[in-house]
């Protein structure tokens, strides 16, 4: 039995593969990968002694501003910071641009910067400078403004008195997003070209292709040893493996699953898995009046087979998950397995008032269809899309597949969807509040699912207020418990974060389990 369903899913791949707008979009992509890299050197020596490396990503972006970039580039590709970063062994916030802080009250915040960073075009990196670039922030991102609720800032030297509009005890932790980037805001084009505090300044941007970056020089954390860096995007997991194969890029991130065997054998290739806060999940659009009813939300969850689609497209590259949360983190709850299967999703269906007739689900005349949005960044996501589809068939389900290219833009402007493959961080700053905030509560920038429970939005309120972490786990369950029981959306798996890079010439590259840090000052060639 478990042979027939890995050719089954092998038909899948192939079928997949097939489809005539990803052959067409990897070969495009690979022909543009293929020119840049071109237009690159990746190796020592082809400009004298310049130490250079190339770096391959899996999403493009067309701005570079980093008050509103869902890709956050720029922090990743070394050209912005943020005041605090993530403590990922401890699961903390650290310092970074600022040096410490304060607020016990929870409202009143005091912050202090270092007073010896400068932007990349020389400009001191004072109180005030930090000011104008939150206040731009808040202003360019409604999301933004939501989850960091700040009421008034007043900039004295190097120090920032923050209030928020409410008791906040986890403001500082918000300033961890990518989005809160501290940049220099008297330079004007933000969208090409973001003057930062990294250790690399922006030399040129080919939006949709990659950037070119150098060394900054007066980095305060010290310069880095690389003289210059290419971040290139391509969307296709097999083009990026052949990149990295054909010696054209020197890091890839998350390369080809099915390459990944390949890639161990190669002498000079180090292949880095790591657990991360990321979760696959299948978004539920609750303003579709077909998926108000709990029923055929429980349909939908129980026709998810999670632990084949984690053998058979991740090929073991995963975690089966039962909720948002990895289970070793101390906030996610322990639940009981669910039934699962095409005979549990039938049942739900009959309670919700459906029968099959001629081999269709039907009620009150009407046959049960969804359309189901995915998008090819991130490849395992449309062959989970195919999986259901083909699932769903079998008891009755037509389920239309659309490819679209932001989800994040897509799912947010538009409500003529029923279900999305997504991918969501759940815990980037180490805690609960920040995914329960983005997508679940009412003002929530990723709520795509359109959910306004008011017991729910009740406890991540009190969640929000709430100081001791003990108190907070509690209610971090709380909230995870009643996503779980009312099934606001499914959670299929927790993908490892894959990256393959030439360790012959690589050297302090770090896989991060909060995927934000990237390219760093340490990185350095053989």
């Amino acid at each position: 039995m478990k042979r027939n369903h890995h050719c089954y899913i092998n038909s899948l791949l192939y079928s997949f593969l097939k489809n005539h707008f990803l052959i067409i979009g990897s070969l495009l992509a690979s022909i543009s990968l293929f020119t840049a890299c071109g237009e690159s050197p990746t190796s020592t020596g082809e400009k004298g002694e310049e130490k250079h490396i190339h770096f391959l990503y899996n999403f493009s972006t067309n701005s570079l501003d980093p008050h509103v970039d869902s890709s956050y580039v720029p922090l990743r590709a070394g050209i912005t910071e943020t005041l605090v970063k993530l403590d990922e062994e401890n699961l903390t916030v650290a310092p970074w641009l600022a040096e410490s802080w304060e607020g016990e009250d929870g409202i009143n915040w005091t912050i202090y910067l270092r007073d010896d960073v400068t932007f990349h075009n020389g400009n001191k990196m004072d109180a005030e400078a930090v000011k104008a670039s939150l206040d731009r922030a808040t202003s360019e991102s409604i999301a933004m403004q939501n989850a960091l609720k700040i009421d008034n800032i007043e900039a004295d030297g190097y120090t920032l008195h923050i209030s928020t509009t409410e008791p906040f005890p986890e403001f500082v932790s918000e300033l961890v997003n990518p989005n809160m980037s501290i940049i220099d805001v008297t330079e004007e084009d933000v969208m090409n070209n973001p003057i930062g505090t990294g250790p690399f300044v922006l030399e040129s941007f080919t939006p949709g292709s990659k950037l070119e970056l150098k060394r900054f020089d007066d980095y305060w954390d010290g310069a880095s040893n690389l003289d210059s860096f290419t971040f290139s995007f391509n969307e296709d997991a097999n083009a990026r493996s052949l990149a990295l194969k054909s010696g054209q890029v020197d890091i890839v991130y998350r390369p080809e699953v099915e390459s990944l065997e390949v890639l161990k054998t190669m002498e000079e290739i180090e292949v880095e898995s790591t657990a991360t806060f990321r979760v696959h999940q299948m978004t539920m659009n609750m303003q579709r009046e077909t998926l108000q009813d709990v029923n055929v939300r429980r349909a939908v969850d129980a026709l998810i087979d999670r632990q084949q689609i984690v053998d058979t497209i991740l090929l073991g590259y995963a975690e089966v998950a039962a909720g948002p949360f990895l289970p070793s983190l101390p906030f996610a709850p322990t639940y009981e397995e669910r039934e699962s299967g095409k005979d549990i999703a039938v049942k739900y269906l009959e309670e919700a008032g459906y029968t099959l007739e001629n081999g269709k689900m039907h009620k009150d005349g009407e046959p049960l269809q969804f359309t189901l949005l995915t998008y090819s960044a991130r490849a395992d996501l449309p062959l989970i899309a195919q999986v259901f589809q083909s699932d769903a068939k079998q008891i009755g389900i037509d389920v239309e597949i659309q490819q679209i290219d932001i989800p994040e833009e897509y799912m947010a402007s538009n409500r003529d969807w029923d279900l999305a493959t997504y991918s969501n961080l759940t815990a980037p700053r180490g805690d609960a509040g920040y995914y329960l905030n983005a997508t679940y509560h009412p003002t929530g920038a990723l709520n795509f699912s359109g959910t306004e429970e008011s017991e729910l939005t009740a406890i991540i309120d009190e969640l929000n207020q709430t100081v001791h972490q003990e108190e907070r786990a509690v209610l971090a369950e709380r909230a995870a418990d009643y996503v779980n029981d009312n099934v606001i959306n499914s959670f299929v798996l927790h993908p490892s974060t894959i990256v393959a890079y030439n360790k012959n010439k690589v050297e302090n590259w770090v896989t991060t389990r909060s995927e934000y840090y990237m390219i760093t000052n340490q990185l350095d060639v053989k």
